[in-house]
């Protein structure tokens, strides 16, 4: 029988996506959430439903809480770009979590083996299985137990060791009981806000205004940045650096996805905390970092390698 990993290869060789072995089979729980949030979203276009302040909430919360990803889950516990206090650690993942994508261990788990393996066989989600596959569709399979616990063995070990992280591996519903929490929120903030101004009917509609333009499309836009990155970054732009897959620079990710877009650049120093390699490549989660870095709250930022290697030059003389 040909494994997953095979099967992906001759997947990306073909450029189709991976036929689904017989251990892989379809999440429809996850399936049912994607669509479901979607169609959600378009209740934004219900005039009842609009406000200006859930546009607000919604514009503002793209940058917050996509910092969860881009901030939480990708530079600090993928890559080890910075460290921060385990208390600011944990209230960013908890922020990550509000974005919908997963328990920590999960995301990073996906994101190592896709650095280990970038457009190879055994990435997970590489533009050259579909594009489509790249951007969501590669999300819709889920991998048995068995093979979740080797990949987490392989690529997040050092997770493991914080008991608040395999708790929310370990029990699926608590990040959504977080996600549910945020949203319940919202919901609240905006009805007392509505009540005390409006009376009981303001209450309900700025509440269910915030619910779904700060919450629920606020959540697929998110989504859809962060697929962004692997789906666009990886088929169009620039390819500055030869990385030994099809990492890009795009301009348009880079952009809204707060620095992420500029991708071959990410690729060639993975370790780095900036991505930013000429100075109108803008990296709004660099200047995040800064600003904790001068609030003391982050340390040991990880400069680019051509700092780091000038560094190791000077300590090395005599």
């Amino acid at each position: 029988m040909r494994t997953d990993t095979n099967a992906a290869a001759e997947a990306v060789a073909s450029g189709r996506p991976p036929r689904v072995a017989s251990r892989v089979r379809s999440n429809w729980p996850l399936v049912m959430v994607l669509w479901g949030l979607h169609a959600a979203a378009c209740l934004v276009l219900l005039p009842w439903l609009f406000s200006w302040t859930g546009v607000a909430a919604m514009a503002a919360g793209v940058i917050v809480f996509g910092q969860g990803i881009n901030l939480g889950y990708h530079r600090l516990l993928s890559h080890r770009s910075l460290k921060v206090p385990r208390w600011f650690e944990h209230s960013i993942v908890v922020v990550a979590l509000c974005c919908l994508q997963g328990p920590p261990i999960a995301w990073v788990t996906t994101h190592r083996r896709h650095h280990r393996d970038s457009d190879g066989g055994a990435d997970p989600h590489s533009p050259r299985a579909g594009f489509w596959w790249s951007h969501f569709r590669w999300l819709t399979l889920g991998e048995t137990k068995t093979i979740e616990a080797a990949a987490i063995a392989r690529h997040a070990k050092d997770l493991l060791h914080d008991r608040f992280y395999r708790r929310l591996q370990r029990q699926p519903l608590l990040p959504l009981a977080i996600y549910l929490a945020h949203a319940a929120l919202f919901f609240a903030v905006g009805s007392g806000i509505g009540l005390v101004s409006g009376g009981w009917a303001a209450g309900l509609q700025l509440g269910l205004s915030l619910l779904v333009w700060g919450v629920v499309l606020r959540t697929v836009l998110v989504w859809h940045i962060t697929w962004s990155v692997n789906s666009l970054s990886h088929v169009w732009g620039r390819r500055p650096y030869k990385t030994g897959d099809d990492s890009r620079n795009n301009w348009l990710v880079g952009l809204i996805a707060m620095g992420e877009g500029w991708h071959n650049n990410h690729h060639h120093d993975q370790a780095a905390a900036s991505v930013q390699h000429r100075w109108w490549q803008l990296d709004g989660t660099y200047y995040v970092i800064l600003l904790l870095r001068a609030l003391g709250l982050a340390t040991d930022v990880v400069p680019q390698r051509h700092r780091r290697r000038a560094g190791r030059k000077a300590s090395s003389l005599p």
